[in-house]
C-alpha cells in the first residue's frame, strides 16, 4: 500500500496506528499538498488536516515543514534512483535496457501521485538541502547508466558520464513533455520513439571485446 493510500485508509481522526505507519500516512498527506500546492504555499495545517490527525501529533513526527518535506523527497529520490537501477539490471540485451531505462522515468513521471514534481519541479531549489538531494538523485542515476556504459564500451569514466547525463536527463525532459501536454501518444510507443533516438546514437560505440548487440 503507498503512503497516499495509507493516508486514504487512515484519514478519520481518532485512529490511532503504529509510528512507523501513522509516519507513511503523514508523508502521504503532505505528498498530496505539497504536489497540489507546492511548498511555500502549503501550511502544516493543511496537511494535518488531510491527514486526519492534530497539529500536535503531526510534529511529533516532523518537527517542521521543511524536515516534512525533505523526508519526503528523500523517500522519492530513493525511489526513483532504485526505478533506474533495477531497469538496468533487468536485462544483458543493450537496446532492451535502454528501453527499460527510459520506461522507468516515464512511468516515476506518471505515477499517479504526482512526486516527480518534488524531485523536478520543486519551488524550493533555492534551499541548499533541497538542491543537494536533486543534484545528488541525478548524479546517482547518471552514475548507474554510466557504468553500464563504461563496461559494454570500454569509454573512459568521464565520455560514459557525459553520455549517461544526457541520456538521464533527456529520458526526464521528454517523460514530463509527454505528461504535461497530454500528448495521445500511449506511454509505451513513447518509450520506443524515444529509445529508437537514443539507440542510434549509443549502438555507435562498439561493444568492448564482444560483437555489438543490435
Amino acid at each position: 500500500m503507498s503512503a497516499i493510500e495509507q493516508t486514504e485508509a487512515a484519514r478519520p481522526r481518532g485512529t490511532r496506528l503504529p509510528r512507523r505507519a501513522r509516519r507513511n500516512q503523514l508523508l502521504g498527506a503532505a505528498q498530496e499538498v505539497f504536489v497540489a500546492q507546492g511548498y511555500h504555499s502549503a501550511a502544516m495545517d493543511d496537511i494535518a488536516e488531510r491527514a486526519g490527525v492534530s497539529k500536535p501529533v503531526l510534529y511529533q513526527h516532523f518537527p517542521g515543514k521543511l524536515e516534512l518535506y525533505l523526508a519526503l523527497l528523500d523517500q522519492h529520490c530513493e525511489s526513483l534512483l532504485q526505478a533506474v537501477v533495477t531497469a538496468l539490471a533487468s536485462t544483458t540485451d543493450n537496446k532492451l535496457r535502454v528501453e527499460a531505462t527510459m520506461d522507468a522515468y516515464f512511468a516515476y513521471v506518471e505515477d499517479e501521485g504526482g512526486a516527480f514534481r518534488l524531485v523536478f519541479e520543486s519551488d524550493l531549489t533555492n534551499e541548499p538541502a533541497v538542491r543537494e538531494r536533486v543534484d545528488r538523485v541525478s548524479l546517482q542515476c547518471a552514475e548507474a547508466i554510466s557504468d553500464v556504459i563504461a563496461g559494454d564500451t570500454g569509454l573512459s569514466k568521464d565520455e560514459s558520464m557525459l553520455l549517461a547525463v544526457g541520456l538521464g536527463g533527456v529520458s526526464q525532459v521528454v517523460a514530463r513533455y509527454w505528461l504535461s501536454s497530454g500528448s495521445s501518444i500511449p506511454r509505451d510507443t513513447a518509450v520506443q520513439l524515444l529509445t529508437s533516438l537514443a539507440w542510434r546514437g549509443i549502438a555507435g560505440f562498439p561493444l568492448h571485446g564482444v560483437d555489438q548487440q543490435h
